[in-house]
């Protein structure tokens, strides 16, 4: 079986956008789920850690906002080609507005799933 084409984008939205930004979540990933070759699109909100924790409790909720708040994306699809059209077509629908709401451009990488 062929690995898929998987990204994860790093957004670092400024603290005072948190809601416009999910908003956007919201509607971005319900389009991104229906572009060609898409297997799937998951967001995260980081909001816990392990820092300062015992190696087997449960992460502790972080509870104040230093500089930025992160969220993290995961796209995959069937073939690289496939994202390659995608990523095209979300710079064109979504990048202006998105660059609104974050405290820096976001961060990609890219590769096979494992």
């Amino acid at each position: 079986m062929k690995d898929n084409f998987a990204e994860i984008k790093l957004f670092q939205a400024k603290p005072d956008k948190t809601d416009q930004f999910e908003a956007m979540i919201e509607r971005m990933s319900a389009e991104q789920a229906k572009w060609e070759g898409c297997v799937s699109i998951r967001y995260l909100k980081r909001s816990y850690t392990i820092d300062g924790i015992e190696l087997g409790n449960p992460p502790r909720e972080l509870t104040k906002v230093v500089k930025c708040v992160k969220y993290y994306s995961y796209w995959e699809f069937d073939s690289k080609e496939n994202y390659g059209k995608a990523i095209k077509r979300f710079f064109e629908c979504h990048n202006k507005d998105l660059q609104k709401l974050l405290i820096a451009p976001f961060d990609i990488n890219l590769g096979y799933s494992l």
